[in-house]
């Protein structure tokens, strides 16, 4: 099924329900046994002592754990309209996350436009820039373009975690396992100008994409390693 055809499905509707109702408590509680490190957190908080909102950018393989991180904080995300998207939307709700629906292939326009308002009423935002469907570690220009019409900047970070599971998808989501050593690392906001055109927008995203790329890369030797973890299952 596509888009919001899963809808008219009754069996669908129940599974919606019933993924969202069992994950919630399981990720919770997972979260809770995380032994967490920060790295260039100071700049997730000068940006709001500032009196401005961070737009959070992040890779779409990292969502579980940066669920648990962000937790409670009213941070509005991105979440698709389809079957996948409804039981994320209902999880990301229990922790404190609002939704602004759409993605970057349907109502990606509404999602944005709706990001920026509650951007202006006071919440940070957040963006899985390769998301909803990849390709993976390949950033899109969303980000960048709500921080052209916020003025608002592009707050960059990466999580990895050991040990973890790494699922046999095309993010290569991280699950890490319990008491799992967790590690944030946040990098300089980025700014961009409210009066940026087309070529400076891509400049701004493949500045985003090279400063995400190399956060991975320090989170990693903060866990003294040197490449993320082999698959491990389905």
């Amino acid at each position: 099924m596509n888009g919001d055809d899963w809808r008219a499905s009754r069996l669908k509707r129940f599974e919606v329900a019933a993924i969202a109702a069992i994950g919630y408590p399981l990720i919770a509680a997972l979260g809770r046994t995380f032994r967490w490190s920060e790295d260039g957190v100071e700049h997730f908080q000068a940006v709001l002592a500032s009196g401005r909102q961070p737009i959070l950018a992040l890779w779409h393989g990292g969502i579980l754990p940066a669920t648990v991180y962000f937790r409670d904080r009213g941070v509005v995300a991105i979440t698709s309209q389809n079957f996948d998207g409804e039981w994320i939307a209902r999880i990301m709700r229990r922790f404190g996350y609002v939704q602004a629906r759409g993605s970057t292939s349907r109502g990606a326009r509404r999602a944005l436009l709706q990001l920026k308002r509650d951007m202006a009423e006071g919440r940070p935002a957040a963006f899985t820039v390769d998301g909803p469907r990849g390709p993976a570690y390949h950033a899109q220009p969303g980000a960048v373009w709500l921080a052209k019409a916020t003025g608002n900047p592009v707050v960059p970070f990466h999580i990895e975690s050991n040990p973890c599971w790494t699922l046999r998808s095309w993010d290569r989501s991280q699950v890490p396992k319990p008491w799992s050593r967790v590690v944030m690392v946040m990098g300089a906001p980025l700014e961009v100008p409210a009066d940026a055109g087309e070529s400076v927008i891509e400049e701004k995203r493949v500045e985003l994409e090279r400063c995400l790329e190399g956060l991975q890369r320090r989170a990693l030797s903060l866990l003294g390693q040197r490449d993320r973890p082999k698959v491990e299952n389905q």
